[in-house]
């Protein structure tokens, strides 16, 4: 665990220098806010209509936003030869895949935090119940991160590993973004938290089951 940490500080302190990927990740996002307040500009006088579409968008812009940060996390361990530096170094390989799961899922979280007021500016709507909400984007949002960096990991070195990511993260994170999406517009359309439990324990048991699975194989992932 305090090896992972340590590697997610380096992660985290050459980002905080070059912010390849997170000013990326953020323009992204908002880009997508901006085409879809347009689009859906007629919605924009009624807040019961913008909440049926607020978690399609915002989910959206999350789901992307983290495909773009998971798509150079390894890439970038592998184009400076750091990957093979990490594998010879005297810690468990599971540390690497920690490491990498808590740098983009911070990195996620940073882009929820500015897109989420965004998203209330452009689409003139009040977020209620954001505890809530907020807990259900984290677990989303981890569930999200947990396999994306497994198959981040398998496609790195693979031809075209930036098209295979999407072609097979999405389908395979399918079933945390469904009940994240259910959710968090239950939530935003007023519903009662007791009424969405079951949707948020689908996301727990993902969560675990996907994290504790990955850092079983990961080592026959990164072997040469």
């Amino acid at each position: 665990m305090l090896k992972g940490l340590n590697i997610a500080f380096k992660d985290l302190k050459i980002e905080t220098r070059a912010r390849e990927i997170f000013i990326s990740m953020v323009v992204f996002s908002l880009l997508i806010l901006i085409i879809f307040s347009i689009a859906f500009s007629d919605l924009l006088s009624s807040a019961s209509k913008t909440a049926t579409v607020a978690s399609g968008v915002l989910w959206i812009c999350f789901i992307f936003a983290g495909t773009l940060g998971l798509n150079r996390t390894f890439a970038t361990e592998v184009q400076n030869g750091c990957m093979d530096g990490l594998k010879m170094c005297p810690i468990p390989r599971n540390s690497i895949y920690l490491s990498k799961v808590i740098f983009v899922f911070l990195l996620m979280l940073l882009v929820e935090i500015i897109t989420i007021p965004m998203f209330s500016v452009l689409f003139n709507y009040q977020f209620t119940g954001i505890i809530w909400v907020g807990i259900v984007i984290l677990l989303g949002s981890f569930g999200f991160v947990v396999v994306g960096c497994l198959i981040s990991a398998l496609v790195v070195r693979a031809r075209a590993g930036e098209m295979l990511l999407p072609v097979l993260l999405l389908p395979l994170s399918l079933p945390v973004i469904i009940p994240a999406v259910s959710a968090t517009s239950g939530l935003l359309r007023g519903e009662d938290i007791l009424s969405l439990i079951s949707s948020i324990r689908l996301l727990v048991v993902y969560d675990f089951v996907f994290f504790a699975v990955s850092m079983l194989v990961f080592e026959y992932v990164v072997e040469d």
